[in-house]
């Protein structure tokens, strides 16, 4: 069963309705030019021990029309903490991810746990920092401007280099987001400036909520050379790097990630009990 709010606000989707109250809230966002379709395979691995809810991000999907100004990550992370069950769990998938740590910085109070996935404090590269490259991020700006449809089907691509199973999951991906609206061209592109510029170093060792980093070995975007310098930043998280998974870990390898993010959910229940 599922339940559909609608507000002022933002279009949100809750999976899993039907079950019992002790099921654990998790929130799940999803990264740039996607939308929740993404975890429509994922979903169903998930049903056994949480409660899922879906959030659009705003400019994408269900959420297309509802664009803040500026566009920015505190702009979004403002728009989406709203929305958010009380105690929840909040994973973020890549752009997702840093919305993700900003809430957690920003009202921690509002979350037991915080999970990133293929996610980073800082997307580009820069001085002894791994990341995207100025060129590649360059050529998709460009790209953008003239065929924005040809652009993310590139960038479905890299996301899933790597992975042994990369033609399907770009085809699992590519079906279940155009089941939603299209994306915000403002959105696209301030979202691209967001995955360029957007830097939470400086205050990511600040959050206080349990945390998971989840990452793909295999990951272009998010290089596991940078790992190493994350955990120096927020050496509170649990890290688990995934050996086959690329970029999307939730879509090659959907119940070795389930059962990863059930387990941090689980240890979060045993301490508030204890």
């Amino acid at each position: 069963m599922e339940s559909l709010q609608t507000n002022d606000a933002l279009v949100t989707r809750t999976h899993g309705t039907d079950l019992n109250d002790s099921r654990v809230d998790l929130v799940l966002l999803h990264g740039w030019g996607m939308n929740s379709g993404a975890f429509s395979s994922f979903i169903p691995y998930l049903h056994d021990y949480f409660r899922v809810t879906t959030i659009d991000l705003p400019g994408f999907g269900e959420n297309a029309h509802h664009l803040p100004k500026p566009y920015t990550v505190e702009a979004l992370a403002n728009m989406i903490s709203a929305q958010l069950p009380k105690h929840c769990v909040l994973a973020g998938w890549s752009l997702g991810g840093l919305v993700a740590q900003k809430i957690a910085i920003d009202v921690p109070q509002k979350l037991a746990g915080l999970i990133t996935i293929a996610s980073t404090p800082r997307f580009s590269a820069g001085p002894c920092w791994p990341g995207i490259t100025e060129d590649l991020l360059t050529m998709f700006e460009a790209q953008l401007e003239k065929n924005y449809r040809k652009t993310l089907e590139r960038f479905l691509a890299i996301q899933a280099m790597g992975s042994a199973t990369a033609k399907n999951d770009i085809k699992t991906i590519r079906e279940h987001v155009s089941e939603y609206p299209e994306p915000a061209e403002e959105a696209l592109k301030r979202g691209l400036g967001i995955l360029a510029k957007e830097d939470l170093r400086q205050i990511v060792g600040r959050i206080s909520v349990p945390t998971l980093r989840l990452y793909g070995r295999l990951d272009s975007l998010v290089p596991t050379a940078g790992i190493d310098r994350i955990c120096e930043l927020h050496p509170q998280a649990d890290t688990v790097v995934l050996p086959h998974a690329s970029h999307a870990p939730f879509i090659s390898h959907p119940q070795q990630t389930a059962d990863i993010v059930t387990s941090f959910a689980a240890n979060l229940q045993q301490q508030r009990a204890s």
